[in-house]
């Protein structure tokens, strides 16, 4: 049985397929800043003496890393709103996302924090830093440089993500591909193209973030 390509539906519908990948993108952006944030907080959480802080951060790494994230991001979408929050398909998916890379965000700076020196926890309080200011002047700016590859590796795990943002009707790459294989039946033709971009986005992206390594990374 012979097959006759035809990628001409799917150059038909290019520019969509490109406003969707830039709209992963945007959303991986967003979603990372807000999650680091959110792992920021929690990674000193899990190493703080506060046992209740400590349990909290625990918990929360626990939940989110052990549910998949179809779950999470069904979950706000539709569960949500019978709460009384209501969130747009957009809000929901980058809400979603922030949620569960701040889980693992907070997992990588914890482990770069507890692989710090015990002379560099103490050496902001020697000249009479807070606890609090000592992390933030001197501990975090160490850990987010000696992390900077595992944070690299999480940006591009969490743009291929951004993928699932289909499965509640955000207009992005995936969505778009799916509605050309729907429309025309174009499969091979459609998720071809649609693999490429996403293939060709995440080198790039991985180029650009070595570059950024090579220059903020702390050499060991």
């Amino acid at each position: 049985m012979s097959y006759t390509f035809d990628f001409s539906v799917v150059w038909r519908e290019f520019d969509n397929l490109l406003r969707g990948l830039a709209l992963d993108l945007l959303m991986a952006i967003a979603s990372i800043m807000m999650g680091a944030v959110i792992g920021v907080f929690v990674a000193f959480a899990l190493v703080s003496k506060d046992r209740y802080k400590k349990r909290f951060a625990a918990i929360y790494v626990t939940l989110i890393r052990n549910t998949p994230i179809l779950i999470i991001i069904l979950f706000i979408y539709f569960a949500l709103p019978d709460l009384g929050i209501v969130l747009n398909q957009y809000q929901s998916f980058i809400l979603a996302l922030t949620v569960y890379s701040g889980a693992y965000i907070a997992e990588v700076l914890r482990g770069g924090i507890l692989a710090l020196p015990k002379g560099i926890h103490e050496s902001g309080l020697a000249i009479g830093m807070t606890q609090s200011l000592t992390n933030r002047i001197i501990i975090l700016p160490i850990v987010i440089r000696s992390t900077l590859a595992s944070m690299s590796n999480n940006f591009i795990s969490l743009f291929k993500d951004t993928s699932l943002a289909a499965t509640i009707a955000v207009p992005e790459l995936t969505f778009y591909t799916r509605q050309i294989n729907v429309e025309t039946f174009r499969v091979i033709e459609a998720w071809s193209v649609t693999s490429v971009l996403y293939v060709a986005t995440c080198l790039l992206i991985a180029v650009l973030l070595r570059r950024v390594e090579r220059r903020y990374a702390i050499i060991r």
